[in-house]
């Protein structure tokens, strides 16, 4: 998925969209900012160290990588793994289109209208 996510985030930098990575390797922050430098990921990351996490947990992950599309409002739009996003991410992006800035938080519970 790298490879992608560069040219997504690059691609749609200028529209509604924020990519968050949430690490699952062991050896956390030293071990992420290793990754982080050495493959040039630009986006925010949290450090997890596991796939049972309570970040997995609290968003009901059961297979890495999972994906949520989040609107600016916290809603989540879609819900799947692996590069299945990218169709429904373009969708939804362009229909948002400049409607929310980019960036925002992120919620810190899964939320909204229950396509998960």
């Amino acid at each position: 998925m790298l490879p992608r996510e560069k040219e997504l985030t690059a691609l749609w930098k200028d529209r509604p969209f924020s990519l968050v990575g949430v690490n699952s390797d062991q050896g956390g922050r030293d071990a992420l900012r290793k990754i982080v430098e050495k493959e040039g990921i630009t986006w925010r990351n949290a450090v997890e160290g596991s796939t049972s996490g309570p970040v997995a947990t609290a968003w009901n992950v059961r297979a890495w990588p999972t994906v949520y599309l989040i609107d600016a409002d916290g809603v989540i739009r879609w819900k799947g793994h692996g590069g299945e996003w990218e169709g429904p991410a373009g969708e939804w992006i362009e229909r948002a289109g400049k409607k929310a800035p980019a960036g925002g938080p992120l919620p810190t519970k899964p939320g909204g209208d229950g396509k998960q």
